[in-house]
């Protein structure tokens, strides 16, 4: 037969293939089987479904994520793998069962990259707007943001937009701000834009604290949570109404989007989302200057003494130092010689009772008091391997504050409530009704003031983070494939 002729048999035969119903699924296998018979004395003609962006990564078994190397999204802590975007993306692939790569890209060349398919999808901080949304399809919004004005404390102040009004803004070159701030100079707001190639907004806030430059606009997630690591700057007036942050991916994958979006929806539902967000953001709206300034100052002045027990005992028992010194600042702000009305003593405030149990003979001898709460630490770690990830590390802690018996006691109504005993997000609401009457009477265990453990947690988090931050500068890959073995607060798994 002429070629002319194939031609003419197989628009016949796609033809026929629209008029027939088929019980086939997305990869309409029948129609291509019988389109292949046809075909067969012609292969150049045979007739397959694109393998779109999905496919691929289903073929492959990995899936690229694009981001940036910045706080909110993605660095390194003690070789590990950090960062919100990144535990999202990571809790993405494990939903699809791949492997996930990270690509590190500026921000500028994240949504050409995107369209050039060096990557599966973009995870970046990034706020849905008009002009982005010609260029690449959004996921639904998992977090609603706002732009902030942020200004150092000893600034007279910004009330209202109108206060702007002869001022140097300072912002990222390309950003979303800088087309806000566009608007409102338009709309006849006297401003001036200092626009910065490629420096990220984490370093502006920074400049800001450090008084080299007056004012700057961030996410309003990022400038609360940068008060915590600058607690002289201050977080002003919003310059318009809440944003959805979300994914990005290539014009027309259609069925990678539909993938995500029901992923953001069943984490959403199942408590991940919240986990991760609060191991980031946590309480970040909770601020005392006071209180971390004299964080940060006993950070410089007192911690330097004790580091090197610390990291010590933490090597010893597998956790991060950084947490341990977390717990020994929320115990005793660095102090051996601290003594509280509850009779317990030293840095990592032992009681006699716990001081016997694991060897210290002198509670307020620091090393000692250190290497033998950490010790004591790891002892209750194996308690609760019912628990998993970063949940078993903040229920230990909360163990280590009230006590093994009262965490039972929460985790048992936990149960009773419909609840998951082994979550923290579970006993958060559980352990403040230990003190309530009505729980009293199915108490064995007695009384507790439920809500300290908590606050306990919820401080040892925000010191954590802070310690933490200080270790965005070291060494990270550019690119990183690789499952995250490691939790944070704990380097090896001991139990």
């Amino acid at each position: 037969m002429h070629i002319s002729g194939w031609k003419y048999l197989v628009v016949f035969c796609l033809l026929l293939g629209l008029l027939v119903p088929s019980s086939f699924g997305d990869d309409d296998t029948g129609q291509v089987n019988a389109l292949n018979e046809v075909t067969e004395a012609a292969p150049a003609l045979s007739l397959k479904r694109l393998e779109d962006r999905l496919d691929r990564i289903r073929r492959t078994g990995q899936i690229i994520v694009l981001t940036r190397e910045a706080p909110r999204c993605f660095y390194t802590h003690g070789g590990v793998a950090m960062g919100f975007e990144y535990e999202l993306a990571k809790a993405f692939a494990e939903h699809l069962g791949v492997d996930l790569e990270v690509k590190t890209l500026r921000w500028g060349d994240m949504i050409q990259a995107l369209n050039q398919e060096r990557g599966d999808f973009a995870a970046a901080g990034i706020v849905v707007d008009p002009f982005r949304q010609k260029l690449v399809d959004f996921s639904r919004g998992y977090l609603s943001i706002q732009p902030r004005v942020v200004i150092h404390k000893d600034d007279p102040g910004v009330r209202a937009v109108e206060d702007l009004s002869g001022r140097t803004i300072h912002v990222r070159k390309r950003s979303s701000h800088e087309q806000r701030l566009h608007e409102l100079r338009e709309g006849g707001l006297d401003i001036t834009l200092a626009l910065h190639e490629g420096v990220p907004a984490e370093e502006l806030i920074r400049r800001v604290a450090e008084q080299e430059i007056a004012m700057t606009v961030a996410d309003s997630d990022l400038a609360f949570l940068n008060r915590r690591y600058y607690p002289d700057i201050e977080v002003g007036i919003p310059l318009e109404e809440p944003q959805p942050m979300a994914w990005a991916v290539k014009k027309g994958e259609k069925r990678l989007l539909h993938v995500i979006n029901t992923f953001l929806d069943t984490v959403k539902a199942n408590g991940t989302f919240h986990r991760i967000h609060k191991t980031y953001y946590g309480n970040s709206q909770a601020f005392d200057r006071f209180d971390i300034k004299k964080f940060h100052e006993r950070i410089r002045t007192r911690l330097p003494r004790y580091e090197k027990t610390i990291k010590r005992a933490a090597t010893a028992y597998g956790f991060d130092w950084r947490l341990i010194a977390a717990v020994i600042y929320q115990e005793s702000q660095f102090d051996p010689q601290a003594r509280s009305h509850r009779g317990v003593r030293g840095l990592m405030q032992l009681t006699d009772l716990t001081a016997k149990e694991v060897g210290v003979t002198d509670r307020l001898n620091p090393e000692q008091s250190i290497m033998g709460g950490v010790k004591y630490l790891r002892k209750l770690y194996r308690r609760y391997d019912e628990a998993k990830g970063f949940d078993r590390m903040l229920i230990t802690l909360a163990s280590y504050n009230v006590g093994h018996r009262h965490i039972r006691n929460a985790q048992r109504i936990a149960r009773q409530e419909g609840l998951k005993p082994y979550q923290w997000s579970s006993l958060e609401k559980t352990l403040p009704l230990l003190c309530r009457e009505d729980y009293l009477k199915t108490n064995k265990f007695g009384y507790c003031r439920g809500r300290e453990p908590v606050h306990y947690v919820n401080r040892i988090l925000l010191f954590f983070d802070i310690l933490r931050r200080q270790a965005i500068g070291e060494t990270s890959p550019a690119r990183l494939t690789q499952r995250l073995t490691k939790q944070p607060g704990l380097d090896s798994d001991y139990s």
